[in-house]
Parts: C-alpha cells; sequence; structure tokens
C-alpha cells in the first residue's frame, strides 16, 4: 500500500531526483498547479525526460484538465506508454467521469476529488474504467464550496467518508488523503493523518520531504497491531483446520470480517 505521494513541479526537474530518494513511496510530477503558464510546456518536457530516463520508478504524473493542455498531456503519456516506458499512473485533478475517461494509452488513473461536483459523482468517478484509486484535494475543495475548515478537517469528514465509502464500493485501493499545509505543522501532520488512516484512507499526498516520515510511520501498523493480526490470522486458520468458522482469541470473537481486518494490516506492512 501506497503511504505517502509527494509532489514535486515538473518544471523543476533539478529537484526530480531528490524527490525519488525522499523516503516517499511514490512520486507526483506535478504539471498543474506548481507550474506557470508559459512553463507548462517547458515542464511537460522535462518530466517526460526523466520519466524515460527512470522508466519503472514509482512515478505519477498530474496533469492538467483544461481541454487543450490535457489533450497535450495526454498525448505525452500516450507516447510514453507505446514507447513501453513504465510509469505509475496519472493523477487527474478535479475529476469527472468525463475528464477520467480521456485516452491514457491504458496509464492507471489516480482521480483527484477537489470539487463540489466531483463530490458529487464520486461513485461514478470510481466506477471509470482504468480508475485505480480515488485521492482527496481539500485546498481546492475547500474554495470551490466556501468552506474554511479548522486545522483538524473536521467539515472536510462527510467528504472524506463519501470517498473512502466509494473506493471500496467499487473496489479501489484505499484512497490517498489530502496534503497538510502547514510545514511547521508537525503535530498536526501526525495527528490528522493518523485520523485519516481510522477513517480509511490508505495514505495521503505530502508536497515537502520533510512530511514523509510522519506520514509513513501514521500510516504504517505498530507491533502490537502487526502482533494483533498475525495472533488472529493464526488461530482463525487453526480453527478452519479443525472445520470451525469462528474462533475466540483472548476473549475477542473471531470470524471473517475480523479476519479481513487483520489482513488488511497486515497488507499495510512495508515490503511484507
Amino acid at each position: 500500500m501506497t503511504r505517502t505521494l509527494l509532489f514535486v513541479p515538473g518544471d523543476r526537474p533539478e529537484r526530480f531526483d531528490k524527490a525519488l530518494a525522499s523516503g516517499a513511496d511514490e512520486v507526483i510530477c506535478d504539471l498543474e498547479d506548481a507550474v506557470a503558464e508559459a512553463a507548462k510546456p517547458s515542464a511537460r518536457e522535462a518530466v517526460a525526460s526523466w520519466v524515460r530516463a527512470n522508466s519503472g520508478a514509482p512515478v505519477w504524473v498530474r496533469v492538467n484538465n483544461r481541454p487543450d493542455l490535457l489533450d497535450a498531456d495526454a498525448a505525452m503519456v500516450r507516447s510514453l506508454v507505446a514507447d513501453g516506458v513504465g510509469l505509475a499512473g496519472v493523477v487527474v485533478p478535479k475529476a469527472d467521469p468525463e475528464v477520467c475517461a480521456t485516452d491514457f494509452g491504458g496509464c492507471p488513473v489516480m482521480a483527484l476529488i477537489e470539487s463540489a461536483e466531483g463530490v458529487l459523482s464520486v461513485y461514478e468517478v470510481a466506477s471509470v474504467p482504468g480508475v485505480v484509486r480515488l485521492a482527496l484535494g481539500e485546498a481546492d475543495l475547500a474554495a470551490d464550496m466556501g468552506m474554511m475548515p479548522s486545522p483538524d478537517g473536521l467539515e472536510m469528514w462527510p467528504v472524506r467518508t463519501r470517498v473512502v465509502v466509494a473506493s471500496a464500493g467499487v473496489g479501489l485501493m484505499a484512497p490517498c488523503g489530502p496534503v497538510h499545509m502547514d510545514l511547521n505543522d508537525d503535530a498536526g501532520l501526525t495527528a490528522t493523518s493518523e485520523s485519516l488512516r481510522r477513517l480509511g484512507f490508505g495514505g495521503r499526498a505530502v508536497i515537502h520531504p520533510r512530511q514523509v516520515a510522519a506520514v509513513n510511520a501514521a500510516f504504517t501498523p505498530s507491533d502490537d497491531e502487526i502482533a494483533w493480526a498475525e495472533a488472529v490470522v493464526a488461530t482463525f486458520e487453526a480453527a478452519a483446520a479443525e472445520g470451525r468458522e469462528v474462533a475466540v482469541l483472548d476473549g475477542q470473537f473471531i470470524d471473517a470480517p475480523v479476519l479481513r481486518q487483520a489482513r488488511s494490516v497486515l497488507a499495510r506492512v512495508p515490503d511484507r
């Protein structure tokens, strides 16, 4: 499971290698918000060149959603795919069903929900062929909805839950949570990351390498959680071998849903 996705501006190629070496699970080369209009063509070329040189690296490209820019970005992605260049996928901003259905040459799509329209159509977005994960962009969403969320993002909980439900409902991987905008708020970064994990998010986007370690830690099961999950799996499998469909571990009733939860914990252990 991808815990951290580090954004890097597409017009700052000198940062690409550093982002890849930051400890983030994946990198997102951003051709959209982080790049000024005049720099978009050169950024596109820089990203394409670097991705070609690093084929197979865990790299996504965030494209633009304005039709003229999207056409050029999609053509670049199709060219990479046609040449056999390994790319994790494409991040589609302000996602709606139509833009997510853009021809990216079969490249996986991460749909970024960051508008009221995207929230309304999140289930349709999640069901578009090629979409493999949802992500939540709360800065744009708050502006679109006229909201002023508190630091803990409590006002965004209904939207967050909707994104989690949509992901699980159509069988996508757990969604990617929003960035934490305050680079000096380490405690808030950890607290909100842990909150997102409990809600059902699988990781979150980050905007600076210094945020990577805290987010990785928050979305990695603790030793106690791993020990509990391993014990649940072992106990249930022993019961199943005896023909029983339920078991008891330290007074806790274990059935198929508990087993599923335990296995989901183990699935989040890096390199397992």
